[in-house]
């Protein structure tokens, strides 16, 4: 077993191990309603709900935001649980063994029944009366308006927060991946305040219940004290009510700091950083009002009948603050001023960034992705293998955003910013391809294949099973795309090679090869001619999978030729091989033909340099309309027949003939005569003439 294994098994135990304990700590407590509990696990379970209480306050105290505690609302269950589960225990002991004295439950109990009431119960009852009013209608009111107003204001704020992000997603100020880490803290937010709205209820009740469990255990001690154990109802009143009194203490003061907790927690809002930070940054944020604050101080200090020290003292704290705070303020600008300054020229760098690969939904088109998003991932992940096998280099990693300037079924593809197709989804319906002109008997609509523009038929998506039954293929809306974004990237292999990518194909190479590449960059050819001899061959869909035979290609000719036109055109016929097996249909090679009369029309087209190489290209435009409408009407019959094939013209003209050809039909090959292998089979489809 692997430490990486070993690391998550151990993790995987701990986790099993927690949910355990804490299924049991949750059946124990529920098991203290119902069976009698020892003075000694009172006194511990008192300790806990104090201990308890502490937590949740300072934890409400130091977070950032109320989301960062959002498991609140079940800790303040437990905690309440917890607290009435002991409050029923300690009545059993009160009311049972009362008698005995004031640590018949226990030594917290007595405790602080001794240290709070000072051996008079009527001080602790006062004690206890003040704490539950301060709890019930000062406290626990507060906050549950709070978290009602909260809750309400939230729910009734999602819609608009919602069209917020998209609005930032659609202007590029936010990526996908921040979007949806918006998204869902918009949902988690929801979720809390209106969990907090409940839970703000628990706290009420819990101090509802401390009065009339007081009640119960006075009336029901001296009832008992006086009717079985034979005490006065003096005694009987002032050990009860002690008893009593005591524990509704130690039941109060918890629930007093789990309360505050809740109001801290609610009352925070919209405020970021720690309750401290908050607080204290905003009241000593304005320094005039610290020094008018310790000028009263002074006044009062030397009024008459009132002590001069705790005043001046207080005076001296405030006016020191007020004198200190905006030295600090100063600091901390500049200090902010300059990282402000860095965090503008890093936005503004990533402002000028442009996606290489960028794919925009509609509103609803949107939706229907999200809901497939896995899928969609998966699939755009094997279309990048795929491509990296077939053209020998990895294309940029695909953005998907949103666009609300697009029409709801919508898609828009870009390459470097550039809107290279836009279409829109059969969302909710299928594609059904035209198969010799036969249409499914169904209700349809007739429409064009995005991809490549053939006929097809829109059909409804519950149709699709029927369809299939009458022998037709269907198409759904997410396969449309793909299809559509795989054809596209194949047809701008070209935009999509940069700089880090030739560079990264060439340092994969064996150090044989990096010997050759010293041997020819920068003398004959430099990087960036590399490049664009890679790009010129992606151009015409031609892998550059065997990378090493092409170096060795361009080692030969790049010190007898200048211009990357002819390097392409030398490495074309030394990769002849790969390219008629990338056209070819097995060992079959179909192709069609360039007349005698087009390839001299061509030839004259053709200017020459003093070497007798061709130099540029000057065709009569009346020739060129001519050409390409008899090519088009030449390609269209024999692509109608569904089988692959190519263009072969003379190795003079044929970068010219491409030039005319990729504008009318960019996914076929031209070839020259000196780039069909030896070892194929030709089938000609006829000649252009």
């Amino acid at each position: 077993m692997s430490r990486s294994t070993q690391i998550v098994a151990s993790h995987a135990a701990a986790h099993d191990v927690r949910d355990v304990w804490f299924a049991g700590a949750i059946i124990f407590i529920l098991c203290i309603f119902f069976l009698p509990v020892p003075s000694v696990l009172i006194d511990v379970g008192l300790a806990l709900s104090i201990a308890l209480s502490v937590v949740i306050l300072m934890v409400a105290l130091w977070i950032a935001k109320p989301l960062e505690f959002s498991s609140f609302p079940t800790v303040l269950l437990v905690a309440t649980l917890l607290r009435l589960s002991l409050n029923l225990a300690t009545t059993r002991l009160i009311l049972a063994h009362g008698s005995e004295g004031v640590t018949a439950a226990g030594y917290i109990i007595g405790g602080f029944s001794n240290l709070v009431m000072s051996g008079d119960f009527l001080i602790g009852l006062i004690v206890f009366l003040i704490l539950i009013t301060v709890n019930f209608l000062v406290i626990t009111k507060g906050a549950t308006r709070i978290a009602e107003v909260g809750a309400r204001f939230t729910l009734d704020a999602i819609p608009g927060k919602q069209m917020a992000i998209d609005a930032d997603l659609s202007a590029g100020l936010i990526d996908d991946k921040e979007a949806q880490s918006r998204r869902r803290e918009l949902e988690e937010e929801s979720a809390f305040f209106g969990s907090m709205d409940g839970a703000s209820k628990f706290v009420r009740g819990d101090a509802i219940a401390g009065i009339i469990i007081l009640a119960v255990n006075v009336f029901g001690g001296v009832v008992i004290g006086v009717m079985r154990h034979g005490m006065s109802i003096g005694a009987a009143l002032d050990v009860y009510t002690k008893l009593s009194v005591g524990d509704g203490l130690v039941a109060q003061i918890p629930a007093l700091i789990v309360s505050l907790a809740a109001g801290l927690l609610v009352s925070k809002g919209g405020t970021r950083g720690s309750a401290e930070k908050a607080i204290l940054g905003q009241l000593g944020g304005y320094p005039r009002a610290l020094m008018l604050a310790a000028s009263l101080m002074f006044v009062l200090g030397v009024m008459p009948g009132l002590p001069l020290l705790p005043f001046a003292l207080l005076g001296g704290v405030l006016a020191f603050a007020g004198y200190t705070i905006p030295k600090q303020q100063e600091r901390a600008s500049s200090v902010i001023t300059s990282v402000a300054e860095v965090n503008v020229k890093e936005d503004a760098r990533g402002a000028l960034e442009v996606a290489p690969l960028e794919l925009s939904f509609g509103r609803k088109a949107s939706a229907a992705m999200a809901t497939s998003q896995g899928e969609l991932a998966h699939r755009i992940s094997q279309m990048r293998r795929r491509f990296a096998r077939e053209f020998g280099f990895v294309i940029p990693d695909i953005r998907l955003s949103d666009d609300l300037k697009l029409g709801p079924a919508a898609y828009r593809l870009k390459i470097h910013g550039a809107s290279i197709a836009e279409k829109d989804l059969p969302l909710g319906d299928v594609l059904v391809i035209a198969a010799d002109g036969k249409a499914p008997d169904l209700p349809y609509e007739e429409t064009r294949e995005p991809a490549f523009g053939m006929k097809a038929y829109r059909l409804n998506a519950s149709h699709a099973a029927e369809a299939k039954r009458q022998g037709f293929r269907t198409i759904d809306p997410l396969s449309v795309l793909l299809t559509h974004l795989s054809e596209v990237v194949r047809g701008n292999l070209a935009m999509m090679l940069s700089y880090k990518d030739t560079r990264g194909l060439i340092e994969r190479l064996g150090p044989e090869y990096k010997r050759l590449i010293d041997d020819i960059c920068p003398t004959h050819i430099s990087y960036s001619g590399l490049q664009s001899v890679l790009k010129l061959l992606l151009a015409e869909r031609v892998s550059v999978r065997n990378l090493a035979l092409i170096l060795e290609a361009i080692a030969e000719i790049a010190p007898h030729a200048r211009r990357v036109e002819q390097i392409a055109e030398h490495v074309r016929l030394r990769i002849a091989q790969q390219i008629c097996s990338d056209v070819a249909d097995g060992r079959m090679l179909r192709i069609l033909r360039l007349g005698a009369r087009w390839d001299l029309a061509f030839h004259k087209g053709l200017r020459r340099d003093a070497k007798g190489e061709p130099a540029e290209f000057d065709l009569d435009p009346h020739l060129v309309e001519q050409f390409s409408a008899e090519v088009a009407a030449a390609i269209r019959e024999r692509l109608e027949l569904g089988r692959r094939f190519a263009l072969v013209a003379s190795p003079d003209v044929r970068p010219y003939v491409r030039l005319i050809i990729e504008r009318l039909f960019p996914a076929v090959p031209v070839l020259s005569h000196l780039e069909i292998a030896r070892w194929s089979d030709i089938e000609s489809l006829g000649v252009v003439s």
